[in-house]
């Protein structure tokens, strides 16, 4: 009569960055028997999709309370977690399996072949390496706690058991992804999503997709963003809206995304110092027409004479010939121009959620559940969320490697008769 196979150590629900790498992390302190499952026909989809396809892998933000700015959900309770492993530090890693990385002008830091396939590379290796196994189109439909030990039932009717269970099953819209942490007693907050761009029907965006500024300001309730703006067949997108998007994600979703945007296509100045520049235009260039020439920095031509337009100011118009009406309105246009949002996106890029598993039930130095000794937590089941810029990714990192270092602690004080 054969024998059941004895327990692994770790199996690891969910074969994304967070679940890979807290698998890497406890096997490369010394734990073996480590098997990943994953729902879907393929290991790491959103490190093969994030960044156009080049895996924005990190941001370059060396100081975690520098850093922890970047996550509406975590702001302060990751403080402690980036303390103990940071963008530095995982720089170090990927370099140690033969993968460099380069800075771009915003911080965002990718490999440098500008292709996702490198990363995906080197967490596989490293996988294969340390003798981590996983299986693809294998979902978790059950789990529970007997005795000292997890039992999983897959969606394929095998029944695993295992030592320490990780859960890294992502954002937690689907109900698949909610089934561990449920099933062992966590309550989720409800998922809404973070990283999303603004639906605006308005004639002032018209004709004008792909056009930008590299630095504007947004407002909306007492959310206030700035960075660079795009203008997209949608509406708004781009970091500044994005940024918008993560810290207001619950706030919006209680109106239904329908809103007031306010938007400053300069970044700083307001109607006031653009009347006064006007004012300078009009003493020293009065024979020029208005809507030949941008006089902001960072305001493209393209922009300017829709601007001046929604200002009735026409093509024949000079600076002199500027009515006191049409300089106030151009000002608010640029300053202080209101859009009402209609919606949000629904392209590809909004794979991030907020919502999740509250870091108040776990241990944040080991991402330990505090009800269930042996239970992990690591990724976007969490409730945590960065902006745009590889925080998301760095989150994952960061908690699972602290995850699979606690896993691989407490196997090892328990193998040696330690409590």
């Amino acid at each position: 009569m054969s024998s059941s196979p004895p327990p692994h150590n770790l199996i690891v629900i969910g074969g994304g960055a967070a679940g890979f790498f807290g698998a890497i992390s406890a096997a490369e302190a010394g734990t073996p028997n480590i098997l990943i499952l994953e729902r879907g026909p393929e290991i790491l989809t959103k490190v093969r999709i994030s960044g156009g396809g080049r895996c924005n892998v990190t941001h370059h933000c060396y100081e975690p309370r520098e850093l922890v700015e970047n996550y509406p959900r975590g702001i302060k309770n990751l403080i402690g977690a980036f303390h103990h492993f940071q963008p530095a530090d995982t720089i170090t890693w990927f370099e140690g399996q033969g993968v460099e990385l380069k800075v771009e002008s915003d911080g965002r830091m990718f490999p440098t072949t500008d292709n996702s396939e490198t990363i995906i590379t080197a967490l596989t290796s490293a996988a294969r390496k340390n003798g981590i196994t996983w299986h693809t189109r294998c979902g978790v439909a059950k789990v529970r706690k007997i005795d000292n030990l997890f039992e999983l039932e897959t969606t394929e009717g095998i029944t695993y058991l295992t030592k320490s269970l990780l859960v890294a099953t992502g954002g937690i819209r689907s109900k698949h992804a909610r089934i561990p942490a449920e099933d062992l007693g966590h309550k989720l907050s409800d998922p809404v999503p973070s990283l999303f761009t603004f639906k605006i029907e308005d004639y002032r965006l018209h004709g004008l997709p792909g056009v930008s500024v590299p630095n504007a300001f947004l407002r909306t309730g007492k959310i206030e963003t700035q960075g660079p703006l795009l203008i997209t067949h949608w509406g708004l997108s781009g970091p500044a809206a994005l940024k918008a998007s993560a810290w207001g994600a619950r706030e919006l979703s209680k109106t239904d995304y329908h809103f007031t945007l306010e938007v400053n296509w300069t970044g700083s100045e307001t109607p006031d110092s653009l009347e006064r520049i006007f004012n300078e235009q009009r003493r020293e260039h009065g024979k020029r027409k208005i809507a030949k020439r941008s006089i902001i920095e960072g305001i493209t031509h393209r922009l300017w004479q829709r601007l001046t337009e929604t200002a009735r100011i026409t093509e024949a118009t000079t600076w002199a010939n500027l009515t006191r009406e049409q300089s106030s309105d151009l000002a608010h246009e640029l300053a202080a121009a209101k859009f009402k949002v209609t919606g949000k996106s629904l392209n590809k890029e909004e794979f991030v959620t907020c919502g999740g598993v509250s870091l108040d039930d776990l241990n944040l130095k080991t991402m330990e559940s505090k009800s269930v000794p042996n239970l992990y937590f690591s990724g976007e089941v969490l409730d945590i969320d960065g902006v745009t810029g590889g925080f998301n990714f760095q989150s994952a990192w960061t908690t699972g490697h602290l995850a699979g270092l606690a896993i691989n602690e407490r196997l090892h004080c328990n193998s040696s008769g330690m409590v």
